[in-house]
């Protein structure tokens, strides 16, 4: 058992003991480390939906406005790629924002095609 051999040797730290005199203020900040701010301006609401471009094929449903966000939320909070749509699916229901959310498989495939 190698970690016994120097263990008179190693630096011991002491966890610092703090002592709260004010709950109220301790219990506030505790319930503001829970609490998140998050908005969608104006302009982002507009570009979330591709402007027809009249070429052939089928048309774009998201632009790329609204995958970058979906991936940015994704990487931010560490989420799978469900959890990230059903986040942004609440998000937008709490905003009252009538946009469309991408499903988990286009987030997929737009973060698959990033990688390369």
């Amino acid at each position: 058992m190698s970690y016994k051999h120097s263990e008179e040797r190693r630096h011991k730290f002491e966890k610092p003991h703090y002592k709260v005199t004010n709950w109220p203020a301790y219990n506030a900040a505790l319930r503001r480390r829970g609490d998140f701010t998050m908005w969608f301006t104006e302009e982002a609401i507009a570009e979330w939906c591709p402007a027809k471009t009249g070429a052939r094929g089928r048309p774009t449903k998201y632009s790329n406005v609204a995958i970058e966000t979906a991936l940015f939320i994704r990487q931010v909070f560490h989420l799978a790629l469900r959890q990230t749509e059903g986040f942004m699916n609440s998000l937008a229901r709490a905003l009252k924002v009538e946009i469309s959310i991408p499903d988990f498989s286009r987030i997929s495939t737009v973060s698959v095609l990033n990688r390369c």
